[in-house]
């Protein structure tokens, strides 16, 4: 194993492939900063420029977008309150009121060292356990997804805030969202009232631009005296964390990593997932849930831990078996095909030198990653000057210009502007957008693989509860409902005496 490492460092341990991966990085941390832009754009953008590379020197730039974009998103997120990427959304939480605060330093510190160790905990599992669990993650059908869907659906409680029917009203929106359109399986058109856009459905990136980016432009505006240039921006010193601080949350670091590792694992899941799964138990677990949304690291540090540890567990999947993990990693998997390899069980065997460089990428552009954010602090922190009549405008077109790119077509800018409206009126009437957009994401991975694990048992609901990782899964389910209700009704009696 170790020689294999030496091998693939050795591959790379030259100064192009290191300005490759360098560049990488820097064009994946604007891609995850700009709202509208992704990793999977990113990569599709830069793609052909690979054509005429090396694998090597091909996947050094690819990479090192995949790994800046993840960990991008949180600028913004921190910030301005507008996630940069869907796996941001979490970081809103708890990282926007440490800026307001007056402690946005310190929140980017945290937010980017916890990313990187992140990243390099999935890194090494990917290393060390990547083809037994790419064959555990073979066992998942239909069914397992299923369980897993309606587990995390339980989330909407921990993000409910005070009012849990406002929040399950604000998840059964976003579920009833994803019904417009083209039926999974057999592709009956549904709510399309003859609008021939409506027939592709409506896209997650309109809908989080919408809700998030555009109307916390509208709230800011609606205030005169609102500002971005206004929120101090707290000088944090080293990592942001104190030696102290890191042992105490060590525990929220380690299981939030595994969460993270694990949903990357399995494919059609993604960093959002994560992003939002890891932050509910995080406030589940804690003695202090009530601090949760206020500004507090441990929230903070298990979004972006989450998050940032997709990308190995993503890369497992891709490289064993051809199963992309995620978008970008299907962008990945294009490019290994462009130059004439095929991921899969042989993949190892027939190209471990090149496998290895891969490793090596994949820590080098985690380095530079965090280097380059670091040392570009000063730069972030910038961005609270400038005047909100300049940013408002730049905010609005970049995400116009993302929604755009999705699918080329104006429909998607429309959208946008339609969820803005949406989620002005539900932020007025006090309805949590966390579990609107929760609901988007879960609801296709719930009704695709309702409808595929019934046509798998003809018909029948008892492999729901008698396949083994089924049953687990929704016991776990009812576990944490149960636990969540006697919290809540513990919170309650506290409230009250």
């Amino acid at each position: 194993m170790f020689d294999m490492f030496v091998t693939g460092f050795s591959m790379i341990a030259n100064p192009m492939a290191y300005l490759l991966i360098l560049i990488g990085s820097i064009l994946g941390i604007f891609f995850g900063a700009v709202p509208g832009m992704t990793s999977s754009m990113g990569i599709a953008l830069v793609l052909p420029v690979t054509y005429s590379m090396g694998i090597v020197e091909g996947m050094a730039i690819l990479l090192g977008i995949y790994i800046g974009s993840i960990s991008g998103g949180l600028i913004t997120a921190i910030l301005f309150n507008i996630p940069g990427t869907p796996a941001s959304i979490a970081t809103t939480f708890d990282g926007y009121p440490m800026a307001m605060r007056g402690e946005g330093g310190k929140a980017l510190r945290v937010g980017m060292f916890y990313s990187f160790l992140g990243g390099m905990f999935s890194l090494l599992v990917l290393f060390y356990v990547s083809p037994p669990l790419a064959k555990f993650a073979l066992k998942f059908g239909p069914v397992e997804y299923f369980s897993i869907g309606i587990l995390s659906l339980t989330l909407i409680a921990s993000l409910s805030g005070d009012d849990l029917v406002k929040g399950i009203i604000s998840a059964m929106i976003g579920v009833a969202l994803t019904t417009i359109g083209m039926a999974p399986i057999d592709s009956v058109k549904r709510f399309t009232f003859g609008i021939g856009a409506l027939n592709g459905g409506v896209q997650l990136l309109p809908v989080l631009i919408g809700v998030y980016a555009v109307l916390e432009i509208l709230k800011s505006a609606e205030n005169s005296d609102a500002g971005y240039g206004e929120i101090p921006a707290f000088k944090a010193k080293g990592l942001g964390v104190s030696l102290k601080e890191f042992k105490q949350q060590f525990v929220n670091f380690v299981r939030s990593s595994v969460v993270g590792t694990v949903i990357g694992i399995l494919p059609g899941l993604g960093a959002t997932i994560s992003n939002i799964l890891a932050y509910s138990i995080a406030k589940d677990s804690s003695n202090h849930p009530e601090k949760f949304g206020t500004g507090v690291v441990d929230g903070l540090i298990a979004s972006e831990t989450a998050n940032n540890a997709v990308s190995g567990g993503a890369m497992i999947p891709m490289l064993t078996m051809g199963i992309p993990g995620d978008a970008g990693t299907a962008m990945l998997l294009a490019a290994f095909m462009l130059h004439g390899i095929t991921p899969g069980p042989l993949l190892f065997r027939e190209h471990g030198p090149i496998v290895y460089s891969i490793f090596a990428i994949l820590i080098v552009a985690n380095v530079f990653t965090l280097i380059i954010e670091m040392y570009g602090l000063k730069v972030f922190l910038k961005l609270l000057d400038i005047p909100k009549q300049f940013l408002y405008p730049i905010i609005i077109v970049l995400a116009t210009i993302g929604a755009y790119g999705l699918n080329n077509r104006l429909f998607d800018v429309l959208c946008i502007f339609i969820f803005a409206v949406l989620g002005y009126v539900l932020d007025k009437n006090e309805f949590p957008l966390a579990p609107l957009v929760l609901g988007f994401v879960i609801g296709p991975i719930i009704e695709l693989n309702l409808r595929r694990g019934l046509m798998s048992t003809y018909g029948s609901f008892g492999a729901f509860f008698t396949r083994p990782i089924s049953a687990v899964v929704l016991v776990m389910t009812l576990v944490l409902l149960v636990f969540s209700s006697l919290k809540s009704r513990k919170r309650q009696k506290t409230a009250r005496t």
